[in-house]
C-alpha cells in the first residue's frame, strides 16, 4: 500500500493518510486500534486528533483499504485489506492479537456449510485466551 493505492481509491493524498498507512504497514501484527494509531503519531511528534485518525480510517475502510474488525472484548482494529484469509488469536490480558491459517478449519468450516446446505460468503474465527507473555 502506498500513495498509489491511495490515488486508486480515489482518495486525496494527505500527510495524516501517507503517516496512518506506514503505521498500519509497519505495525508488529499489522493489527491497529484508532487509538495506538493516535500514540504512535504523538511518538512520531504529529499533530493529528483522534477524531481525524477516525475519520481516516473510517475512509480507508470504505474504500477497501482496510478492514474493520470488532472483537468481543468491544475492542475494534484496523488491518490492511487485501491480504489471504486468516483468523485471530486474541489475548484477553493483553490485546495481543496472532493470525494464524489452519487448512483443517477452514475445510471443516466448509463441509459444516454443506451439511446444512449454506453457501459460505465470508467468515471469522476469534479465538479469546492468554497469550504465553501474560501467563
Amino acid at each position: 500500500m502506498n500513495d498509489k493505492d491511495l490515488k486508486r481509491a480515489g482518495l486525496k493524498i494527505t500527510e495524516q493518510r501517507l503517516v496512518i498507512l506506514d503505521i498500519l504497514k509497519k505495525s508488529k501484527n499489522h493489527h491497529i486500534s484508532a487509538e495506538d494509531a493516535y500514540k504512535e503519531l504523538i511518538k512520531k511528534d504529529l499533530d493529528v486528533g483522534i477524531a481525524t485518525i477516525y475519520r481516516v480510517l473510517a475512509k480507508f475502510e470504505e474504500v477497501g483499504i482496510v478492514n474493520k474488525i470488532n472483537f468481543d472484548n468491544n475492542m475494534s482494529v484496523f488491518e490492511l485489506a487485501n491480504t489471504e484469509h486468516h483468523d485471530h488469536l486474541i489475548c484477553t490480558e493483553c490485546g495481543n492479537i496472532e493470525e494464524f491459517t489452519d487448512e483443517i478449519i477452514e475445510q471443516h468450516q466448509s463441509d459444516i456449510a454443506k451439511k446444512y446446505n449454506y453457501k459460505l460468503t465470508s467468515h471469522s474465527l476469534n479465538l479469546y485466551g492468554i497469550c504465553k507473555n501474560c501467563l
